[in-house]
Protein backbone atom coordinates (compact mmCIF):
# COMPACT_ATOMS: atom_id res chain seq x y z
CA UNK A 1 0.00 0.00 0.00
CA UNK A 2 1.09 3.58 -0.65
CA UNK A 3 0.40 6.73 1.29
CA UNK A 4 -1.65 9.45 -0.35
CA UNK A 5 -2.85 12.89 0.76
CA UNK A 6 -6.64 12.62 0.46
CA UNK A 7 -8.88 14.18 3.11
CA UNK A 8 -11.10 11.73 4.95
CA UNK A 9 -14.82 12.58 4.53
CA UNK A 10 -15.52 11.34 8.07
CA UNK A 11 -12.86 13.06 10.20
CA UNK A 12 -11.19 15.36 7.69
CA UNK A 13 -7.70 13.98 8.29
CA UNK A 14 -5.39 14.71 5.37
CA UNK A 15 -3.40 11.45 5.24
CA UNK A 16 -4.65 8.03 4.12
CA UNK A 17 -3.43 4.71 2.77
CA UNK A 18 -4.22 3.70 -0.80
CA UNK A 19 -5.64 0.16 -0.76
CA UNK A 20 -5.37 -2.49 -3.45
CA UNK A 21 -9.07 -2.13 -4.39
CA UNK A 22 -8.64 1.60 -5.15
CA UNK A 23 -10.19 2.85 -1.93
CA UNK A 24 -8.45 4.93 0.74
CA UNK A 25 -8.11 4.11 4.43
CA UNK A 26 -7.80 7.01 6.86
CA UNK A 27 -4.73 6.70 9.08
CA UNK A 28 -6.53 8.47 11.93
CA UNK A 29 -10.00 6.89 12.12
CA UNK A 30 -9.49 3.90 9.75
CA UNK A 31 -12.51 4.96 7.69
CA UNK A 32 -12.46 3.51 4.17
CA UNK A 33 -13.66 5.68 1.32
CA UNK A 34 -13.34 6.41 -2.37
CA UNK A 35 -11.77 9.58 -3.72
CA UNK A 36 -12.51 10.74 -7.23
CA UNK A 37 -11.24 13.94 -8.79
CA UNK A 38 -13.48 16.23 -10.81
CA UNK A 39 -11.47 15.37 -13.91
CA UNK A 40 -12.03 11.63 -13.45
CA UNK A 41 -15.80 11.89 -12.97
CA UNK A 42 -16.32 12.58 -16.66
CA UNK A 43 -16.65 9.51 -18.89
CA UNK A 44 -15.22 11.38 -21.84
CA UNK A 45 -11.82 10.37 -23.16
CA UNK A 46 -8.72 12.27 -22.10
CA UNK A 47 -8.49 13.82 -25.55
CA UNK A 48 -12.11 14.99 -25.50
CA UNK A 49 -11.81 16.48 -22.00
CA UNK A 50 -8.68 18.35 -22.98
CA UNK A 51 -10.43 19.68 -26.07
CA UNK A 52 -13.39 20.91 -23.99
CA UNK A 53 -11.05 22.51 -21.49
CA UNK A 54 -9.27 24.29 -24.32
CA UNK A 55 -12.60 25.62 -25.61
CA UNK A 56 -13.42 26.86 -22.10
CA UNK A 57 -10.05 28.56 -21.64
CA UNK A 58 -10.48 30.33 -24.98
CA UNK A 59 -13.92 31.53 -23.88
CA UNK A 60 -15.99 29.58 -26.40
CA UNK A 61 -19.59 29.24 -25.10
CA UNK A 62 -21.23 25.83 -25.35
CA UNK A 63 -23.70 26.98 -28.02
CA UNK A 64 -20.83 28.19 -30.24
CA UNK A 65 -18.83 24.98 -29.77
CA UNK A 66 -21.73 22.69 -30.67
CA UNK A 67 -20.35 21.92 -34.15
CA UNK A 68 -16.77 21.36 -33.00
CA UNK A 69 -17.18 19.95 -29.51
CA UNK A 70 -16.58 16.19 -29.11
CA UNK A 71 -19.89 15.76 -27.23
CA UNK A 72 -23.41 17.12 -26.97
CA UNK A 73 -24.19 20.64 -25.83
CA UNK A 74 -25.64 19.52 -22.44
CA UNK A 75 -22.47 17.51 -21.75
CA UNK A 76 -20.33 20.50 -22.70
CA UNK A 77 -22.35 22.78 -20.40
CA UNK A 78 -22.03 20.31 -17.53
CA UNK A 79 -18.27 20.13 -18.00
CA UNK A 80 -18.07 23.93 -18.06
CA UNK A 81 -20.05 24.11 -14.80
CA UNK A 82 -17.61 21.71 -13.16
CA UNK A 83 -14.67 23.86 -14.24
CA UNK A 84 -16.37 26.97 -12.87
CA UNK A 85 -17.06 25.19 -9.57
CA UNK A 86 -13.37 24.34 -9.24
CA UNK A 87 -12.57 27.99 -9.94
CA UNK A 88 -15.01 29.00 -7.21
CA UNK A 89 -13.32 26.72 -4.67
CA UNK A 90 -9.92 28.22 -5.46
CA UNK A 91 -11.31 31.75 -5.16
CA UNK A 92 -12.82 30.93 -1.75
CA UNK A 93 -9.43 29.74 -0.48
CA UNK A 94 -7.71 33.00 -1.43
CA UNK A 95 -6.11 35.06 1.33
CA UNK A 96 -7.89 38.22 2.61
CA UNK A 97 -6.90 41.43 0.86
CA UNK A 98 -4.63 44.02 2.42
CA UNK A 99 -3.28 47.38 1.32
CA UNK A 100 -5.23 49.73 -0.97
CA UNK A 101 -8.64 48.26 -1.80
CA UNK A 102 -11.44 49.60 -4.00
CA UNK A 103 -15.05 48.67 -3.19
CA UNK A 104 -18.08 49.13 -5.41
CA UNK A 105 -21.37 47.56 -6.53
CA UNK A 106 -23.01 47.01 -9.89
CA UNK A 107 -25.91 45.13 -11.46
CA UNK A 108 -25.86 42.41 -14.08
CA UNK A 109 -28.69 41.65 -16.46
CA UNK A 110 -30.04 42.62 -19.84
CA UNK A 111 -32.27 45.56 -20.63
CA UNK A 112 -35.86 45.17 -19.49
CA UNK A 113 -38.95 47.31 -19.38
CA UNK A 114 -39.92 48.91 -16.12
CA UNK A 115 -37.87 50.43 -13.34
CA UNK A 116 -34.29 51.38 -14.15
CA UNK A 117 -31.29 51.63 -11.83
CA UNK A 118 -31.01 50.07 -8.37
CA UNK A 119 -33.87 47.71 -7.63
CA UNK A 120 -34.74 46.98 -11.26
CA UNK A 121 -36.45 43.64 -11.74
CA UNK A 122 -34.53 40.74 -13.24
CA UNK A 123 -31.16 42.20 -12.27
CA UNK A 124 -28.49 40.61 -10.08
CA UNK A 125 -26.69 42.85 -7.61
CA UNK A 126 -22.93 42.28 -7.43
CA UNK A 127 -20.47 43.58 -4.86
CA UNK A 128 -16.77 43.70 -5.64
CA UNK A 129 -13.43 44.42 -3.95
CA UNK A 130 -10.28 45.04 -5.94
CA UNK A 131 -6.78 45.27 -4.54
CA UNK A 132 -4.88 48.01 -6.34
CA UNK A 133 -2.65 46.50 -9.05
CA UNK A 134 -3.65 43.05 -7.85
CA UNK A 135 -6.63 40.75 -7.67
CA UNK A 136 -10.39 41.04 -7.42
CA UNK A 137 -13.15 39.29 -5.49
CA UNK A 138 -16.84 39.53 -6.42
CA UNK A 139 -19.99 38.08 -4.90
CA UNK A 140 -23.71 38.27 -5.59
CA UNK A 141 -25.62 40.00 -2.79
CA UNK A 142 -29.36 40.30 -2.04
CA UNK A 143 -29.16 44.07 -1.44
CA UNK A 144 -26.68 46.92 -1.03
CA UNK A 145 -27.42 47.70 2.59
CA UNK A 146 -24.75 48.29 5.22
CA UNK A 147 -25.66 45.09 7.06
CA UNK A 148 -24.91 43.10 3.89
CA UNK A 149 -21.79 44.81 2.53
CA UNK A 150 -19.75 45.51 5.67
CA UNK A 151 -19.56 41.87 6.87
CA UNK A 152 -18.20 40.92 3.43
CA UNK A 153 -15.55 43.63 3.65
CA UNK A 154 -14.54 42.49 7.14
CA UNK A 155 -14.41 38.85 6.00
CA UNK A 156 -12.29 39.40 2.90
CA UNK A 157 -9.94 42.20 4.00
CA UNK A 158 -7.43 42.69 6.79
CA UNK A 159 -7.76 45.41 9.45
CA UNK A 160 -5.80 48.56 8.71
CA UNK A 161 -6.33 48.46 4.95
CA UNK A 162 -6.91 51.59 2.91
CA UNK A 163 -10.40 51.62 1.39
CA UNK A 164 -11.52 53.65 -1.62
CA UNK A 165 -15.29 53.90 -2.14
CA UNK A 166 -17.85 56.22 -3.63
CA UNK A 167 -20.15 58.38 -1.50
CA UNK A 168 -22.67 55.64 -0.79
CA UNK A 169 -23.72 55.83 2.87
CA UNK A 170 -23.26 52.08 3.54
CA UNK A 171 -19.49 52.63 3.56
CA UNK A 172 -19.60 55.44 6.14
CA UNK A 173 -18.36 53.27 9.02
CA UNK A 174 -15.37 51.77 7.16
CA UNK A 175 -13.00 53.81 9.33
CA UNK A 176 -13.47 51.15 11.98
CA UNK A 177 -11.82 48.61 9.64
CA UNK A 178 -9.08 50.90 8.34
CA UNK A 179 -8.48 54.19 6.59
CA UNK A 180 -11.32 55.30 4.35
CA UNK A 181 -11.13 57.66 1.37
CA UNK A 182 -14.39 58.78 -0.24
CA UNK A 183 -14.17 59.43 -3.97
CA UNK A 184 -16.37 62.30 -5.08
CA UNK A 185 -17.61 62.56 -8.65
CA UNK A 186 -19.09 65.23 -10.85
CA UNK A 187 -21.18 63.77 -13.69
CA UNK A 188 -19.35 60.47 -13.29
CA UNK A 189 -15.85 61.99 -13.34
CA UNK A 190 -13.72 61.63 -10.16
CA UNK A 191 -12.75 64.95 -8.57
CA UNK A 192 -9.11 65.06 -7.53
CA UNK A 193 -6.54 62.28 -7.66
CA UNK A 194 -8.54 59.65 -5.75
CA UNK A 195 -10.54 57.19 -7.86
CA UNK A 196 -12.04 53.70 -8.06
CA UNK A 197 -11.17 53.20 -11.72
CA UNK A 198 -9.78 49.72 -11.04
CA UNK A 199 -13.01 48.11 -9.87
CA UNK A 200 -15.06 50.08 -12.42
CA UNK A 201 -12.74 48.80 -15.13
CA UNK A 202 -13.35 45.28 -13.90
CA UNK A 203 -17.12 45.80 -14.17
CA UNK A 204 -16.63 46.71 -17.83
CA UNK A 205 -14.45 43.62 -18.34
CA UNK A 206 -17.02 41.38 -16.62
CA UNK A 207 -20.02 42.65 -18.56
CA UNK A 208 -18.20 42.38 -21.88
CA UNK A 209 -17.18 38.81 -21.08
CA UNK A 210 -20.69 37.77 -20.01
CA UNK A 211 -22.31 39.36 -23.04
CA UNK A 212 -21.29 36.48 -25.31
CA UNK A 213 -23.24 33.97 -23.18
CA UNK A 214 -26.56 35.58 -24.18
CA UNK A 215 -27.76 35.48 -20.59
CA UNK A 216 -26.83 33.21 -17.70
CA UNK A 217 -29.04 31.18 -15.31
CA UNK A 218 -29.44 33.05 -12.02
CA UNK A 219 -28.93 29.87 -10.02
CA UNK A 220 -25.39 29.64 -11.46
CA UNK A 221 -24.47 33.30 -11.15
CA UNK A 222 -21.98 32.47 -8.37
CA UNK A 223 -20.13 30.13 -10.74
CA UNK A 224 -19.87 32.72 -13.51
CA UNK A 225 -18.63 35.29 -10.99
CA UNK A 226 -15.98 32.82 -9.85
CA UNK A 227 -14.93 32.35 -13.47
CA UNK A 228 -14.61 36.09 -13.97
CA UNK A 229 -12.56 36.50 -10.79
CA UNK A 230 -10.31 33.57 -11.62
CA UNK A 231 -9.68 34.74 -15.17
CA UNK A 232 -8.90 38.28 -14.02
CA UNK A 233 -6.69 37.18 -11.13
CA UNK A 234 -4.67 34.89 -13.45
CA UNK A 235 -4.73 37.20 -16.47
CA UNK A 236 -0.97 36.96 -16.92
CA UNK A 237 -0.94 33.14 -16.90
CA UNK A 238 -1.94 30.33 -19.24
CA UNK A 239 -5.16 28.99 -17.73
CA UNK A 240 -5.05 25.57 -19.38
CA UNK A 241 -2.32 23.98 -17.20
CA UNK A 242 -3.68 25.72 -14.09
CA UNK A 243 -7.20 24.38 -14.57
CA UNK A 244 -6.06 20.97 -15.77
CA UNK A 245 -4.07 20.54 -12.55
CA UNK A 246 -6.90 21.91 -10.39
CA UNK A 247 -9.47 19.54 -11.94
CA UNK A 248 -7.20 16.57 -11.21
CA UNK A 249 -6.55 17.62 -7.61
CA UNK A 250 -10.06 18.65 -6.54
CA UNK A 251 -12.36 16.10 -4.94
CA UNK A 252 -15.63 15.80 -6.84
CA UNK A 253 -17.51 15.84 -3.52
CA UNK A 254 -16.26 19.39 -2.87
CA UNK A 255 -18.03 20.88 -5.87
CA UNK A 256 -21.43 19.31 -5.21
CA UNK A 257 -22.42 22.05 -2.77
CA UNK A 258 -21.75 24.58 -5.54
CA UNK A 259 -23.46 22.66 -8.34
CA UNK A 260 -26.45 21.53 -6.29
CA UNK A 261 -28.85 19.15 -7.97
CA UNK A 262 -27.24 19.78 -11.35
CA UNK A 263 -24.13 17.83 -10.25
Amino acid sequence: MQASRRSCPKCGYHWAWLMSDGRFKCRLCAHRYKWLSVWDTSRLSERDKQRLLEFFVLGVPAYRARFRAPCSRPTTERFYRQVRAVMAIHEELAEPFEGAIECDETMLGGRRRGKRGWGASGKVLIFGMLKRDGVVRVVAVPNRQKATLLPLIVQHTTPGSLFYTDQYSAYASLKVQGEHIVVTKDKGVPQGRDHINGIEGFWSYAKNWLYMYRGIPQKFVHLYLAELSYRFNHREQDLFPLLHKALRQTDNAEIKRLLGRSA
